[in-house]
């Protein structure tokens, strides 16, 4: 794939627990006063998160962003016949870029996006994390969106995806503006999930044992969410986060309006104008532990 790379960044190739390939970036900061693992959201590039993590090395934090198995820099030549499972982001990659960080004694944390706060509860490593902070996470169910985006989401699952998955053999996405083409597994997934109000908590079939793996999370964290995300809109974000039982967990509600960084929705968490969001990310990262965390 013939993607230009930016020259702030060093390109990495890491290796999942299965032996999958695959590609990150790391941003290095001069003076490193902590390390951050970005876990992006379903069919997200890792570049997206460029701009981020290169304000977040400016600020001390070596930051190191992922394509998972898939997508982006880690697609293989054809997605016709690629055979994975959607939580393979989390258990094997996600772990992956995990372990790439150097146990030097620099704190390391965590920003998640959207399924990146699905992700952190299942990583066998998660206890290597210091602090999670959160954008946009929640349950998918079409239930917590308003009227209008409930409809377009439930024509995407009922007729736009079997339609695009037939015909290629994978959920073409970029087709339709929406982001990474995904394999058909994650879509098979990630609809089904999308069934239940608390998504895979709700699933008979895996209720029990994401349920032992969440609890095991002792990780502070703050999972914040914009009134203006149609997606993740914070009912959403509270059905899905109750699952985090046993940690510290706060909820940030956001008004883009009284942020005056324009409208967030699901994807503007991490464009420039979101600045003002990083720095509240980055000063709770270097609150002291006494404070519980709490900027």
């Amino acid at each position: 794939m013939n993607i230009a790379l930016p020259a702030s960044a060093q390109a990495l190739t890491l290796t999942s627990i299965d032996g999958t390939e695959l590609t990150a970036l790391r941003y290095d900061a001069a003076v490193p006063r902590g390390r951050i693992v970005v876990a992006g959201a379903t069919g997200v590039p890792q570049l997206y998160y460029r701009a981020f993590a290169e304000y977040a090395a400016s600020q001390g934090y070596t930051t190191l962003t992922l394509d998972y198995r898939g997508i982006g820099l880690s697609r293989p030549k054809s997605l016709r016949g690629f055979r994975m499972r959607y939580l393979d982001w989390a258990h094997q990659d996600l772990a992956a870029a995990v372990d790439a960080i150097p146990d030097d004694g620099l704190p390391l944390n965590m920003v998640g996006h959207s399924f990146g706060g699905h992700a952190f509860g299942l990583l066998p490593n998660v206890a290597r994390v210091a602090r999670f902070y959160t954008f946009a996470t929640g349950a998918g169910w079409h239930g917590w969106m308003p009227r209008a985006e409930r409809l377009r989401v439930q024509l995407m699952w009922r007729v736009i995806g079997p339609v695009l998955t037939r015909w290629h053999g994978f959920l073409a996405w970029s087709h339709l503006g929406m982001g990474e083409d995904l394999p058909v597994d994650v879509y098979r997934d990630w609809k089904h999930w999308c069934r239940y109000p608390r998504y895979f908590f709700d699933d008979p079939a895996m209720a029990e044992q994401i349920t032992r793996r969440f609890d095991r999370v002792r990780t502070p964290i703050v999972a914040a969410n914009a009134i203006d995300d149609l997606w993740a809109p914070p009912a959403s974000r509270d059905a899905f986060m109750a699952g985090y039982r046993n940690a510290q967990l706060q909820h940030v509600d956001l008004d883009p309006r009284a942020l005056g960084i324009g409208p967030i929705g699901h994807m503007g968490y991490f464009r420039r104008r979101a600045q003002p969001l990083w720095d509240e990310v980055l000063a709770w990262f270097a609150a002291p532990a006494s404070e519980g965390g709490v900027v």
